[in-house]
């Protein structure tokens, strides 16, 4: 089952902040629930709005002292940099524009930090970023979340021992429905900035949602990519961003192996899909197919027999697969247990570094900033290729 105790990693829960998700954020409430889901953290300061006035409700909501409620990232950083109570580790959770200033500031004041994906707005500063964590030493999650989810972890458990061959095609999609209409001339908050350039970047889609497919693709297939051609569109009128994007890759040469082809849809006009992430990959031995609507299954079809039906905690289960498992099998786990083990992986990492060495076990596996690096990459590859009518771009 989960992860370790706080007995075997030491000490009692960590001192956790956060900036953005107050009042009226969804994500920030995700990551909320994560983080207290082990019992390895606990929310002690917040800058959880850029409106004071709503920072300070917020605060009092979640019950927390209103002298470490914050106006400010940079004020909290200052301040809680200071303290001999202060927060170890923060968690970001805003518009995407505000993540590089405000990691910048955590990590210079030698604070952990997890933040929500993408790493950043641009790529320019993606690098900045991975180059300040790797002078500060510090630990930085990022949460792409399904990668935590235990049959993803069995997927590309089974593909690094080769149940599938050499790899030759990889289909990640994720299709949305929530952005058909123009949903942000309403106002409606978690639309507006992820169509606005200014917080959300070059990317709409693309960065929301095609990061995370192009991520588990290349998690659980462990291959890099070298080049894509991508089609992009800002269906909806009067949208600058994307909201539909199909891309096709290819990727580098593994081993003897030629290097495999793969494809990425990522949509928010497509009616009928909620959250409709779902990853194929097939090899010169079998196939695997995994559907985040169903989480607890893992389809596996060993090329020329049956297809196989795995399940979380069931028979077939590889230890990868149980160390990230909560509950025996028949029991559903799904989103936000997935994410809670993003918030396990992510303690254990930090109370490492508190150890001579700050290395954690080999087996604790969460997205870095040079995941996020190339998340950003890919999303501004993408954008290089559609402006020019699809032209392959490396990445």
């Amino acid at each position: 089952m989960v992860g370790a105790s706080k007995a075997e990693t030491g000490g009692g829960p960590i001192r956790l902040g956060m900036v953005g998700g107050g009042q009226g954020a969804f994500i920030g409430a995700v990551h909320r629930i994560a983080a207290r889901m082990d019992g390895e953290f606990q929310l002690v300061a917040g800058a959880l709005s850029s409106d004071a006035e709503r920072a300070m409700a917020s605060a009092a909501e979640l019950g927390l002292d209103p002298a470490r409620s914050y106006s400010s990232f940079a004020e909290m950083a200052k301040a809680e940099a200071k303290r001999p109570d202060g927060i170890e580790a923060v968690a970001i959770v805003t518009p995407n524009n505000v993540h590089y200033p405000a990691a910048k500031a955590f990590l210079e004041a030698g604070i952990h930090v997890i933040c929500d994906k993408p790493l950043t707005s641009n790529l320019a500063d993606a690098k900045k970023l991975a180059a300040l964590v790797a002078r500060t030493g510090k630990v930085f999650v990022l949460t792409h979340n399904y990668t935590g989810y235990p049959m993803v972890r069995q997927a590309r458990e089974m593909i690094a021992k080769g149940q599938l061959g050499d790899i030759r095609v990889v289909q990640a999609e994720y299709p949305q429905d929530w952005l058909t209409e123009a949903v942000e001339a309403t106002g409606q908050k978690q639309a507006s900035w992820r169509v606005d350039p200014k917080q959300s970047g070059v990317g709409g889609a693309l960065g929301d949602i095609g990061t995370h497919a192009y991520n588990l693709a290349r998690f659980v297939s462990g291959l890099e990519l070298d080049q894509l051609a991508a089609d992009i569109d800002a269906f909806v009128p009067g949208r600058v961003l994307d909201d539909n994007a199909n891309v096709m890759l290819r990727f580098k040469a593994k081993g003897k192996a030629p290097g495999a082809r793969g494809m990425i849809w990522a949509s928010q006009v497509a009616p009928g899909n909620e959250n409709g992430l779902k990853l194929r990959i097939y090899g010169t031995k079998g196939g695997l197919e995994w559907t985040q609507a169903d989480p607890n299954y893992l389809w596996y079809t060993p090329f020329g027999q049956p297809k196989q039906l795995l399940t979380r905690a069931g028979a077939g289960a590889m230890p990868v697969a149980g160390r990230v498992s909560r509950v025996p099998s028949g029991h559903p786990e799904g989103y936000l247990e997935g994410f809670a083990n993003i918030y396990q992986e992510a303690a254990r990492a930090i109370r490492a570094a508190r150890r001579k060495g700050g290395k954690p076990a080999k087996d604790v596996v969460y997205p870095t900033v040079q995941d996020g690096v190339e998340g950003v990459a890919f999303v501004e590859a993408c954008v290089k290729s559609s402006k020019k009518n699809g032209a392959w771009t490396k990445l």
